[in-house]
């Protein structure tokens, strides 16, 4: 009685008012940022920007995300979900691992049938298969250029009209498209609940510069895979769209967790239950995400990478443990 009595009391001593509504503009900022300064740079003509600079940011990008999946989703999910107030049951097995690994396979397979569906649907009309991923099929990526020149070029000699284009729908740019919103998708989420977090939390100080670059690092991580995608112009809007559906995300959470500071309790049953499966649902796909479609894609199954010298491969891999080891350090604090 007395864990239920203290899970459902509200104590929100929301001080510094002022400053919380502050953050609101300074998390916005910063989110918009990071997740903006890959995608207008790499394609503006006016700002020259070296090319190692997108590639440290692609490979940093890629720790960001799958330390963001371990640290900062899954570990807090499974504390949410074993939280007293939930009650034995749910202390009996491990909801936070299941359901991410869940929503691993719901990942996999959904791309599966995709998959599979879009190669009979370009068998009907005669043409090679499209491969996202980079695993030897001709195309490109939807993670960044994995194609080696032989194939880029027997792409550009093939004849298509654009009526065989718009009958490939994996071979355009909504193969692309998809798998960068799977990896938004499990990003929002988690940007959602830290806002609302932040809005009412008592340790508002630390958890505010926390954040800030918990948001700035976790936008240029996506930013620079937005900024990697070659879409066809119809499709050019989705990398700007993408990152500004992410700079959002945050100040949203926190202007929400502000306007009901007088109801919302974090620490409710049914507040463990909602974060607690959102962050394990965004745990897979960022796990599945991360390990698979990033790393094995670009290290293990990308024909440039096997050229590729030692310097360069060190200096992709040194990037990628950086920016794992940035944002579990910041999982110190949130």
């Amino acid at each position: 009685m007395s864990d239920e009595i203290q899970c459902g009391n509200i104590n929100n001593e929301v001080d510094l008012f002022g400053v919380r509504v502050a953050s609101v503009f300074v998390i916005l900022a910063t989110s918009m940022f990071g997740a903006f300064f890959p995608v207008l740079t790499r394609k503006s003509k006016f700002i020259h920007i070296p090319e190692a600079v997108f590639q440290f940011a692609k490979y940093f990008g890629s720790g960001v995300i799958i330390a963001t999946a371990f640290i900062h989703l899954l570990s807090p999910a499974t504390q949410e979900l074993t939280a007293p107030c939930l009650g034995q049951d749910w202390q009996n097995y491990p909801y936070a691992l299941g359901i991410s690994m869940a929503s691993v396979f719901a990942i996999f397979f959904a791309e599966l049938f995709a998959f599979r569906w879009g190669t009979a649907k370009l068998a009907e009309i005669g043409k090679k298969p499209y491969d996202a991923h980079g695993h030897g099929l001709v195309g490109h990526s939807a993670h960044g250029p994995e194609a080696p020149p032989m194939e880029t070029k027997a792409v550009d000699e093939e004849s298509l009209t654009p009526s065989s284009e718009a009958e490939s729908p994996l071979d355009s740019g909504i193969a692309q498209i998809i798998g960068i919103a799977i990896l938004e998708f499990g990003v929002l989420f988690h940007s959602v609940i830290i806002g609302l977090t932040l809005a009412v939390d008592p340790q508002f100080k630390i958890l505010f510069i926390v954040i800030i670059f918990h948001q700035m690092f976790e936008g240029l991580g996506l930013g620079s895979r937005l900024a990697y995608l070659d879409l066809p112009k119809e499709y050019r809007w989705a990398p700007y769209v993408g990152a500004a559906l992410y700079g959002c995300t945050t100040p949203i959470g926190i202007a929400a967790g502000l306007g009901v500071r007088t109801t919302y309790n974090p620490n409710s049953t049914t507040a463990s239950i909602v974060s607690g499966v959102l962050d394990s649902i965004s745990s897979g796909i960022l796990l599945y995400t991360g390990l698979v479609e990033l790393l094995a894609h670009e290290f293990l199954f990308n024909p440039a990478m096997s050229k590729m010298s030692n310097k360069k491969l060190f200096f992709a891999t040194a990037a990628m443990l950086f920016g794992a080891g940035i944002m579990a350090l910041l999982g110190r604090w949130a």
